[in-house]
């Protein structure tokens, strides 16, 4: 697998972001934690053991715990700095540190997409999962900061005559609907949620980055380092291609959610071919009819 992601630093970024908090930063981890909520309450069952795998705040596991349909819920977390004491436990990240089969929900916030290997990831979670058993994960997909790559590729190319890589690539949503597959997920579902947020600037666009701990964290830095000039000219680009009539820009999030089952002989299952009782010739028919 194709290393593209410093996880290293990636984790330093988080970590210094969770020790110095500031206020609001943390408004699209609330946002998914909510839409969490949302999409559990649609369940209709109950789940005895679940585990949040790398969300980096307790919010997950919150949600778990409210929702009265889990018993047991254990948060995995890549450093202790994210967890307070007798609350979870420390794995390496990109791993499932479970036995097979011991859950029956696994949670994943806003961490896939800083993963260099997903399809695996996807496998150890649907492995640690019983018969029957529930995945629930969003993360960043393709077309966050859509606005943010175009602008600085813009003015990268305008400054040197070329132009290197400043924002990490994000799984598309169709391409993530395929892992799940790939993993042996049944019942695979993929789909899109959009939030667009409006700044003064590209400069206060970078601050909450930075506070989210989510500025880039390529594993091949570029070979150019970021200049004043470069990031002035990105600003009045981004501010001349992605501004609202008030004069602010606009920056989206493109949260992909992901939920699969773990196989089980009561899920319903597709027709095979030839297994329709009325065929489509006869439809047609009926209808020109």
């Amino acid at each position: 697998m194709q290393q593209i992601i410093d996880t290293n630093l990636w984790l330093a970024h988080k970590r210094r972001a969770f020790l110095q908090p500031v206020e609001g930063a943390d408004f699209l981890l609330r946002r998914v934690a909510d839409d969490l909520g949302d999409r559990l309450s649609a369940v209709e069952r109950r789940f005895s053991d679940a585990a949040t795998l790398f969300c980096q705040t307790a919010s997950a596991a919150n949600v778990l715990a409210a929702s009265g349909k889990v018993e047991n819920v254990t948060r995995f977390e890549a450093a202790t700095d994210f967890l307070q004491p007798d609350q979870g436990a420390v794995a390496s990240f990109e791993t499932v540190p479970v036995p097979p089969e011991s859950l029956d929900l696994v949670v994943s916030l806003m961490s896939l997409h800083a993963m260099n290997d997903i399809p695996g990831m996807l496998a150890q979670i649907r492995r640690a999962l019983r018969p029957d058993g529930l995945f629930l994960g969003a993360f960043a997909g393709a077309g966050t900061l859509a606005e943010l790559r175009e602008s600085l590729l813009a003015a990268e190319t305008e400054l040197y005559g070329g132009a290197s890589p400043r924002v990490v690539p994000f799984t598309d949503v169709r391409d993530a609907g395929g892992l799940l597959q790939r993993a042996g997920f049944a019942l695979p579902v993929a789909d899109v949620e959009t939030t667009v947020v409006r700044y003064d600037t590209l400069f206060h666009l970078m601050t909450d980055l930075r506070a989210m701990g989510e500025q880039s964290a390529l594993l091949e830095r570029p070979r150019r380092p970021a200049t004043r000039e470069l990031f002035r000219r990105a600003a009045d680009i981004y501010a001349e291609r992605f501004s609202d009539p008030d004069g602010r820009i606009r920056a989206s999030f493109s949260i992909v959610w992901l939920s699969g089952w773990a196989p089980h002989p009561s899920q319903q299952k597709p027709l095979k071919p030839g297994a329709g009782k009325v065929s489509l010739a006869k439809v047609l028919g009926d209808r020109s009819g």
